[in-house]
């Protein structure tokens, strides 16, 4: 089964770096993935923050556009999160999926348990 563990995060100040990883284990398949970070800020559902397909096309959420960069290295999954600001806190989710990228939560069927980012003003 395949296992995806993010790490990072953290709390910083406003304006200021975070970064979080994750990694997707255990198939032969993942590193053909689409890979994905979605968060949860408090009293707002779920949105999908940035996504990455295999040969390495992304796409971010407008919110993040020029702030946030994402990369990967096969199932190894990378985001940089600059001048962050207090609307950006909430927890954070690495998902991966077989299929094509989308922002469709259902198209990812493997899920970190997600990780705390924490911007304080």
């Amino acid at each position: 089964q395949v296992r995806v563990v993010e790490s990072g995060g953290g709390s910083v100040q406003a304006g200021r770096s975070l970064s979080v990883t994750c990694v997707a284990s255990g198939t032969s398949d993942q590193q053909r993935f689409c890979m994905a970070w979605f968060r949860q800020r408090p009293g707002k559902e779920l949105e999908g923050v940035a996504n990455i397909d295999r040969v390495g096309s992304i796409l971010y959420t407008d919110s993040v556009k020029g702030r946030f960069s994402l990369s990967r290295d096969n199932a190894n999954l990378f985001l940089q999160m600059n001048k962050l600001n207090v609307e950006d806190t909430g927890i954070y989710y690495c998902a991966a999926g077989p299929g094509f990228c989308t922002w469709r939560r259902d198209a990812f069927p493997y899920w970190g348990r997600g990780i705390q980012v924490t911007v304080s003003s």
